[in-house]
């Protein structure tokens, strides 16, 4: 399949430290110089699409915590041929920043919330900020972002008493609740033992509740969401399952991390490097040629990958 859709990490760092994730884990954070500077993003974002892309996704780390973003936006929503521009955050910024990430172009924004429980959010992130990644949320529903999104991971023992509640919110507010399989990809991560909360027991607990799932079409790029609807819900219910689906024979996505490594799938090695090669004055044109070649490399890793339980989610972005 055509390779359509770009996730773009923008930095490392993280304003939360998650326990499936590894930030504070890390020997320290990569320098300054290793990182893209805006100019080098916006050339290898223009030569993914002049590539092929149609939608990019800025991830991290946390995106909202590159300097400049709004302004970094407004450069990568300008480029000729690109069809969407969207985020993922924790939210915490979004107060602030979701009404000029809204006005630079980008399109729609997710966020990423896992307890809707002050306390269990605080054991699951590290983090105290409940109320600002509420406001977040608040404040990107009456930006205007054509999509609004909650990225959610439901893991057994730790959250799992709160489905319903999540479920709810799309009854209530016009976003999607996507409810997202957990899968251990490194070192901290596989430490939660049974963590894992199949689609099938979701859906079941979802429809015991509230009714019947409705499937919800409607155009995706690249996207591996299966979506649904229940009945008078303002928005909708999504599940993403790569431990109970293998979705990988339709995916049309590739990864930059934030010092210009691609990634042809999440669990291959890093396979192109993007850093020198715009530091060293290539043309445009050899910059489009050189991610072709990323795009025919591409095979969809299997489950049980060697990469799998070794990846850096906070630089490649999830």
């Amino acid at each position: 399949m055509a390779v359509e859709y770009l996730r773009l990490s923008l930095t490392d760092r993280c304003n939360f430290n998650c326990i499936y994730c590894t930030p504070l884990e890390k020997k320290g954070y990569l320098e300054h110089d290793e990182l893209l500077r805006h100019e080098e993003i916006a050339r290898a974002a223009a030569a993914f699409v002049k590539a092929g892309v149609k939608k990019i996704r800025l991830t991290g780390g946390e995106p909202l915590l590159k300097k400049n973003i709004v302004g970094l936006a407004g450069m990568l929503k300008a480029i000729p041929g690109l069809k969407e521009l969207a985020l993922t955050t924790n939210g915490v910024l979004l107060p602030e920043l979701a009404r000029p990430l809204r006005a630079a172009g980008v399109d729609g924004v997710n966020i990423s919330l896992n307890s809707l429980k002050k306390s269990t959010f605080k054991k699951i992130t590290g983090s105290d900020s409940f109320d600002k990644v509420w406001a977040g949320l608040q404040a990107a529903l009456k930006a205007g972002f054509k999509k609004v999104k909650l990225n959610v991971i439901i893991m057994r023992g730790i959250n799992d008493g709160e489905i319903e509640d999540f479920a709810r919110l799309s009854l209530k507010y016009p976003l999607s609740v996507r409810f997202i399989e957990f899968f251990p990809v490194n070192k901290r991560s596989t430490r939660l033992k049974d963590a894992l909360f199949p689609t099938a027991e979701l859906k079941a607990r979802i429809e015991a509740a509230f009714g019947k799932l409705r499937p919800a079409g409607g155009k995706k790029i690249g996207g591996p969401v299966r979506r649904y609807k229940l009945k008078g819900a303002k928005g909708g219910i999504g599940f993403i399952s790569g431990r109970s689906d293998y979705f990988c024979g339709s995916c049309t996505r590739v990864r930059m991390d934030c010092i210009g490594r691609v990634y042809p799938c999440l669990f291959s090695p890093p396979t192109h490097a993007l850093r020198d090669l715009i530091r060293d004055g290539a043309t445009d044109a050899q910059l489009a040629r050189y991610i072709k070649k990323a795009f025919i490399v591409k095979s969809h890793y299997r489950k049980d990958s060697p990469t799998a339980g070794h990846i850096e989610m906070s630089s490649i972005g999830g």
